[in-house]
């Protein structure tokens, strides 16, 4: 499996080479005989090269079986006129990655859920309210005049179909319930377009229930009932929010896995930002960038039917969860005191010992 690393800006080469470390363990455990092609982008290309993501790069990723990509400061970054381009944005638009998988799990000792919660929020990753992406020229935020800003959501029934059959296919390896969260009592027509393709696409999953929430009882009730959720899908920006408030509730966003899913390329990325006032420390949380990696093999080996790359993801959760099971191996952002390294060593350690 050929997998291009992009290290990113902030904690992003710390947390990077903490995940190169638990993939070597397994490539040699498991003989996956993996392929590492290391690229830079963000602050690093755009000294040298000008531009924060290199033509390059974006040349290389659909030659690859997988992309990891570290956090970014793109908040750092100047105008796309100048070079700063948003690497996570774009990835999702060029390669049409439309589905955005945000899991979320309760661990005795980490989560302050008082009921347990095993949550998978699928989120629209192309369009929406970030307006960003919505546009084939130009940008869809923009002012009329200095003392007005418009911003255009753009929702279609292509998109919202397709990121509804990814939730209803991953809703039917679980609990076989998808819940649809909306606000259409207020966006009439945009998230009433969305709840028409998701209910089209319900039909074709007979033996899969549907619930409509509105995000704000949904906000709520991740709080209240979390177990009452299997599969969450929503339109972007509600995706988001959501996904960091599950995460957080779950323990932290360092804890959050992902990965940005089209229908021939995926990239792995935390959850979480660059953290630039830590960086170099080596105190960074590498969970969230680990288990989007597993999230990653596992979604290459269902894919291509590799039993050895879903094996391999199964052990990167399997390790995660015996290392965050005591206090003495947690960092210290979840009341542990282990540093980066520390930590993944104790993360390699669990994985040779499953």
């Amino acid at each position: 499996m050929k997998i291009l690393i992009l290290p990113g800006d902030g904690i992003g080469p710390e947390i990077t080479h903490a995940t190169l470390d638990v993939l070597a363990v397994l490539d040699k455990k498991l003989s996956l005989r993996l392929d590492i092609d290391v690229r830079d982008i963000g602050l690093a290309t755009l000294k040298s090269e000008g531009t924060t993501l290199p033509p390059a790069v974006m040349k290389r990723i659909p030659e690859v079986d997988g992309v990891i990509l570290g956090p970014v400061s793109h908040y750092e970054y100047p105008s796309r006129q100048q070079g700063g381009i948003n690497q996570s944005a774009e990835l999702r638009v060029v390669f049409d990655l439309y589905a955005n998988i945000r899991p979320s799990r309760s661990r005795p000792g980490v989560s302050v859920l008082p009921k347990p919660m095993d949550v998978i929020i699928v989120r629209e990753n192309t369009e929406g309210f970030y307006s960003d992406r919505n546009m084939h020229a130009g940008s869809g935020e923009f002012m009329p005049d200095e003392n007005m800003a418009l911003s255009v959501r753009k929702i279609t029934a292509r998109a919202s179909s397709r990121v509804a059959r990814a939730a209803f296919e991953i809703a039917r390896g679980r609990r076989k319930k998808v819940t649809a969260v909306h606000k259409a009592n207020v966006l009439k027509l945009s998230d009433g377009l969305f709840l028409r393709e998701v209910r089209k696409v319900a039909q074709e999953y007979p033996d899969v229930e549907l619930e409509e929430l509105i995000v704000d009882a949904t906000a709520a009730l991740l709080i209240r009932s979390p177990e009452r959720f299997d599969v969450i899908v929503t339109t972007n920006m509600f995706g988001d929010i959501l996904s960091d408030e599950a995460a957080e509730l779950s323990g932290s966003l360092g804890l959050a896995g992902s990965i940005n899913a089209g229908d021939e390329i995926c990239v792995a990325q935390a959850q979480h930002g660059s953290a630039p006032d830590i960086a170099g420390r080596n105190i960074a949380n590498p969970t969230s960038l680990i288990l989007s990696a597993g999230m990653l093999l596992d979604w290459r080996g269902r894919r291509d039917g590799h039993q050895s790359l879903i094996a391999a993801g199964e052990q990167i959760a399997a390790a995660i969860d015996r290392v965050l099971e005591s206090p003495r191996t947690r960092t210290r952002d979840i009341g542990g005191t282990l540093s980066t390294t520390e930590y993944t060593a104790a993360v390699c350690a669990a994985i040779s010992e499953l």
